[in-house]
């Protein structure tokens, strides 16, 4: 499997999770502190000074017209409790409210008395009145010297000043003004200043409220951050987990899940294919187990029963009392001897068996002319073809075709093919052994015209001790030892070819070597 791509990557999705997350608790945190510190007035409507004093105005201009006896003070903090700027209202009959919330700066009393009876005007109960004890922004040196270019310019046009009882604190506070009109005459005024309050009195008044929406905002935070990015992998190597154990406990079919496309889905892949490997290992080595019982199985029958004949002939030799003419004895002697020769090949077929199939011994390749293997073929079994008067028939295509191949080797392949097949092809039939060239190398083809194999026994004709005479009929020779075909097929494939096994459409057994090479004569 190939890297994973970057944006599916475990350690890029929670770093960007978690940048996401950051900005959207900064955004969050900084909207709730600009709504709750009245800086988005252009987003919330009423939030400004001039707002907020018309606001104000217009109330207490409809509440005192209707009831003049209202408490101002009371109905403005009920009414304007959420709003987060500090404003004062002062009537002309002396009564005056300020906000609790927010405290007004001192100078706000004289300001709203200058703007409502005028500079000189200002009733002398006005100054010096502080409201509710409320606390002060920070302070500036007083001017002594009289009214200057510092002096608070109020929207129509006064200046302020600075000096005496009641004067402003803070010269560079700018105040904001608003009427309250009833029964068509203005009876007060509200002020409002300008700038919001200090961020330290923002802090103070706000930071419960930030400190409860961060919490929550972290919680909530968390909560997304362990649901789309932890939780998904959490499954995953918990599946991974337990494949894991699976395969540990022996179940090497388990798989798990190759969903995500990031590091956990590597390493899901990676696990699955160690687990096919480890599944395609304990399936080889069930399967050498069984073909290791089975060879010790036919083994033992194989020898068991020239052993059995031998030891039977021997001891009835052997024994004092019973008398044997010599006619018997030399029969007995001579059973026994071609039992031992019969165990002596049976056991040089199983090394020779083992030995091509564990690749011992190398092969020694050379070019071979056809001509020259289908030869000693003939003279070989020269006196059993006579006997049976069987016509062995050889053809090359092209004539003086040549192949490369280890000759002692090959040669005792296509040997024990063509005793196979002589031991199964009746009186007066007929063997073909042919050999063309093609696309994929030369085609060898052995075949007989005995009653062929059954469709059965087709597949397994090429296993060790596997006999199939009980599908042949009309023959006269014993049956081989079994692994005639075994060595055929070991040989042919060390030569990087196949064989096959099959019957021709007219009868008889076919069998089909192809070698991996093509070499003609010039």
């Amino acid at each position: 499997m190939s890297d994973p791509v970057w944006y599916r990557s475990l350690y890029w999705r929670i770093a960007l999770g978690f940048v996401a997350l950051l900005a959207t608790l900064l955004a969050v945190q900084g909207l709730v502190f600009l709504w709750l510190t009245g800086r988005v007035a252009a987003v919330w409507p009423g939030r400004s000074a001039t707002e907020l004093a018309t606001s104000i105005a217009a109330d207490l201009s409809q509440e005192l017209t209707a009831h003049p006896d209202t408490d101002i003070s009371e109905y403005v903090n009920r009414r304007y409790q959420s709003a987060f700027r500090s404003f004062e209202v002062v009537m002309r009959d002396g009564r005056v409210a300020a906000s609790r919330r927010v405290l007004p700066p001192q100078s706000i009393t004289r300001a709203a008395g200058v703007h409502l009876f005028g500079d000189s005007a200002i009733p002398p109960r006005l100054l010096g009145r502080r409201p509710f004890g409320r606390g002060d922004f920070p302070q500036t040196p007083r001017d002594s010297d009289g009214p200057s270019a510092d002096t608070p310019r109020w929207r129509d046009g006064r200046r302020g000043d600075s000096r005496g009882p009641g004067g402003f604190d803070n010269p560079q506070i700018r105040f904001d003004f608003a009427p309250i009109v009833v029964a068509g005459v203005e009876s007060g005024v509200v002020a409002v200043p300008v700038d919001p309050p200090p961020l330290t009195l923002a802090m103070r008044d706000l930071g419960p409220t930030l400190g409860v929406v961060a919490l929550g905002l972290l919680v909530a935070g968390t909560a997304i951050g362990a649901l789309l990015v932890f939780r998904p992998t959490h499954r995953r190597l918990r599946g991974l987990q337990e494949a894991a154990r699976a395969v540990g406990a022996g179940a090497t079919g388990v798989r798990a899940s190759e969903r995500g496309g990031d590091e956990v889905t590597a390493l899901a892949h990676a696990f699955n294919e160690m687990a096919m490997q480890l599944e395609q290992r304990t399936q080889a080595l069930e399967a050498v187990d069984r073909t290791r019982r089975q060879l010790v199985a036919d083994v033992s029958h194989e020898l068991s029963t020239p052993l059995a004949a031998i030891r039977g002939y021997v001891e009835t030799l052997a024994m004092p009392d019973l008398p044997i003419d010599a006619p018997t004895r030399a029969r007995y002697l001579q059973i026994v001897a071609e039992e031992t020769e019969r165990l002596e090949h049976l056991v040089g077929d199983l090394l020779e068996v083992g030995r091509l199939e564990g690749g011992g011994g190398a092969l020694s390749i050379d070019a071979v002319p056809v001509a020259q293997l289908f030869q000693r073929l003939r003279h070989r079994h020269e006196q059993v073809l006579g006997e049976k008067q069987i016509q062995l028939e050889t053809s090359e295509t092209p004539a003086g075709l040549v192949i490369d191949v280890d000759q002692k080797r090959f040669e005792q392949a296509l040997q024990n093919l063509v005793s196979n097949a002589v031991r199964h092809t009746p009186a007066g039939g007929r063997i073909t052994v042919s050999a063309e060239t093609e696309a994929s190398g030369v085609r060898i083809v052995v075949q007989d015209s005995g009653p062929g194999i059954a469709h059965e026994h087709l597949e397994r004709v090429f296993d060790r001790f596997y006999k199939v005479d009980e599908s042949r009929t009309g023959t006269a020779l014993p049956s081989g030892s079994g692994l005639g075909l075994s060595i055929v097929r070991a040989i042919v494939e060390r030569h990087g070819g196949r064989i096959s096994a099959g019957n021709a459409p007219d009868g008889g057994a076919r069998f089909e070597i192809v070698l991996p090479q093509k070499r003609e004569t010039e």
